[in-house]
């Protein structure tokens, strides 16, 4: 159907917020809609929720949690839309803020998906999100992090990546940059699959954008608040290492990669010396993850460069690459984000 989007949220015993994600979207002004609610086998009575108090709903069970990734991709594959909206359970939409993105993204044929504004569910005056572009180090710089929602962001830019909170893509879009039939990599649990994603639609000649004007609330960390922050953070450079494997040209990846390694052994240190053995651990257990899974890693790569890639790296590197200063990495770290912006 023409115009239509098909809003994906993907479940994991999130009872608690769904009440609130459902009824902002039945408010909200775009009514060409249809919702696919993906649940990682939940036992909070989450489905049995939905099924009574929105029928219409396309509801897909799995029998064990697939994790953020894979469950998106088992409902793309439901989706009947124009448009994919991945949607994270733990949200509030405003009013236009669906009208808003398929507005801006029918009218720039050249961006493959948009990101919303997102601000903090239990304090709405302070950003969640403005999206992330690629640093030096292979660590990205989160854009607006933390920060008041001041007038500096209420403007439309360009990204490297959205945040897989709220974002909506072209279907068409999607269906060309797929791998052995996913969107999103299901070796990836959670966590950077939504970087890896919006990085091959960069490799497939479209753009990624931010629209100020479309605004949404999240309850950030939610979800992953109830797996240990050394899990989250294993996932975390898993997951970035092999993306920038798979994706990026050989003279970029010699640019990036090394030093990556290099920070990551330094973050693995500095845990040690603060105690956190946890996440040492997590850090050199994700490098060794690659390390054993280069083969399957380099395979994948083969399929993007050979049939996604239509444009070189240098050809958008400008639009997705920042460079703070050292200190904003000591943040990062801490979880901070006291750090002065300087781009």
């Amino acid at each position: 159907m023409k115009d239509l989007v098909s809003i994906i949220i993907v479940n994991w015993n999130g009872m608690k917020w769904l009440p609130d994600c459902f009824g902002s979207i039945l408010k909200q002004d775009y009514k060409n809609y249809e919702i696919i609610f993906v649940d990682n086998a939940s036992s909070d009575h989450s489905v049995q929720w939905v099924k009574k108090q929105y029928p219409k709903t396309k509801i897909i069970v799995n029998d064990k949690n697939l994790g953020f990734s894979h469950a998106n991709n088992i409902g793309w594959r439901y989706a009947s839309g124009e448009y994919v909206l991945f949607l994270n359970n733990d949200t509030s939409v405003t009013k236009t803020f669906l009208t808003e993105l398929v507005s801006f993204l029918k009218k720039d044929v050249s961006l493959g998906g948009m990101q919303s504004k997102i601000l903090l569910m239990d304090h709405p005056d302070t950003l969640d999100s403005v999206g992330a572009f690629l640093t030096p180090t292979g660590f990205l710089f989160h854009f607006g992090f933390g920060k008041k929602d001041v007038r500096k962001y209420d403007k439309d830019i360009l990204l490297y990546t959205a945040k897989g909170a709220c974002m909506l893509f072209r279907k068409s879009v999607l269906d060309k940059v797929t791998v052995d039939g996913n969107i999103f990599d299901p070796d990836y649990f959670a966590y950077f699959e939504e970087t890896d994603l919006c990085h091959r639609i960069w490799l497939a000649g479209y753009s990624i954008g931010y629209n100020y004007r479309s605004v949404i609330y999240h309850k950030m960390g939610a979800t992953s608040s109830t797996i240990r922050n050394a899990s989250i953070q294993y996932h975390s450079f898993k997951n970035r290492i092999n993306s920038y494997i798979k994706n990026c040209d050989v003279a970029h990846l010699l640019s990036i990669l090394p030093l990556h390694i290099v920070f990551c052994e330094v973050f693995a240190v500095a845990s040690i010396a603060l105690g956190r053995f946890d996440l040492t651990y997590a850090i050199e257990k994700a490098i060794l993850w690659n390390v054993v899974n280069i083969s399957k890693t380099l395979r994948k790569r083969r399929i993007i460069q050979k049939s996604i890639r239509t444009r070189p790296d240098s050809a958008f590197w400008q639009n997705i690459f920042r460079k703070p200063r050292l200190v904003y990495y000591w943040y990062l770290f801490k979880g901070s984000s006291d750090y002065e912006e300087s781009v």
